[in-house]
């Protein structure tokens, strides 16, 4: 049986009531023949069981493909998704899938990150003699929010015939600390994922860090904690030039640090070098320390469009509206809204 028949926060999740589903689902249906030779190939190439992954094709890759062309039909402009996940949810999987989906459909999708905002290599450089505590790039601070306006603003509004340089990072530059590299240039985007571990979190009341939760115990700690905090207040006009918010959502956030030491684990089996287990605590700790999951991540359910639970396997779980989400966020800018 279908789930969207039984589960009724998934239907309200893909916006389909019981006079809707079946139209839904033959399109769904169209969709597959299309895309699965594709599916097939990418799954022999890089993913790996294609019946393992099949799935999750049908219950969720699908029908967020779906969801998208709905939404930027809505629009004269490229949509703007944003995406909250962190490592090992499948953020980056979903951005294929979503990809090869969309293409079939003839829609281009740009797969773009937070991490693609970092700063230059000597800029983080000259932080840390400012701030000891960004010893590593990615919490609230080490990114160039100013460019991430410039470019969304560029992509919701494009200048036809115009490219836009996508800026890209490369994390394997100066011994891992990573460095900016050639911008991408892109034209005749319709809609754009913009993901990272953070996208879309708000600042949160600063007393709760009085009372915060483990690791942030020490004085230091929540001093570090307090900053990350104040400097979120920064990313707001980025997060504000989204169309809509998902959250890969991970309700054991600890498992996180069991993931990170299981593919270090596999690293050092192929002969790579990797972390060692107090190495990894100390780094996922330090992201915990920055921006805590229980903090920041859990209350932006509240908000979100959409949530996509995260199991332990990593596959996904429930699919169901934020709290506060059931009529999407609201559009930016008149005439956005198609006629």
């Amino acid at each position: 049986m279908m789930l969207e028949t039984v589960d009724p926060h998934r239907l309200a999740a893909w916006g389909l009531t019981p006079t809707t589903i079946a139209a839904h689902l033959q399109q769904r249906a169209e969709i597959l023949r299309l895309v699965y030779p594709k599916f097939c190939h990418l799954c022999d190439r890089q993913l790996g069981d294609r019946d393992r992954y099949l799935p999750t094709l049908w219950q969720l890759w699908l029908p967020l493909a779906q969801h998208l062309i709905h939404q930027r039909q809505q629009l004269t402009r490229p949509f703007i998704q944003g995406l909250l996940g962190g490592q090992g949810t499948g953020k980056t999987t979903l951005g294929q899938m979503l990809s090869l989906i969309l293409e079939t459909q003839g829609y281009k999708l740009l797969s773009w990150s937070l991490d693609d905002l970092y700063k230059p290599y000597r800029e983080r450089l000259q932080l840390q003699q400012t701030d000891p505590d960004l010893v590593w790039r990615g919490p609230p601070g080490t990114h160039d929010v100013e460019l991430g306006i410039q470019v969304l603003d560029q992509l919701r509004h494009p200048i036809p015939g115009q490219s836009i340089a996508i800026p890209r990072f490369d994390k394997s530059h100066h011994h891992g600390m990573g460095d900016r590299v050639a911008p991408e240039l892109v034209q005749d985007i319709d809609i754009v994922l913009f993901e990272g571990w953070f996208v879309g979190v708000q600042p949160i009341a600063s007393p709760i860090f009085a009372h915060a939760p483990h690791p942030i115990q020490s004085d230091r700690d929540r001093a570090f904690a307090h900053a990350c905090n104040t400097r979120l207040h920064t990313y707001l006009p980025l997060w504000e030039r989204l169309d809509s918010l998902w959250i890969l959502f991970l309700p054991d956030y600890t498992l996180s640090k069991q993931w990170r030491q299981q593919a270090e684990a596999q690293m050092q089996a192929n002969g790579k070098p990797g972390m060692t287990p107090t190495e990894i605590a100390a780094f996922v700790e330090y992201f915990w320390k920055a921006l805590h999951p229980d903090l920041f991540i859990r209350p932006a359910i509240a908000t979100a469009d959409l949530v996509i639970e995260v199991d332990a396997d990593h596959a996904p779980g429930k699919v169901y509206r934020g709290r506060e989400g059931e009529g999407g966020r609201e559009r930016k800018g008149e005439g956005d809204r198609g006629r």
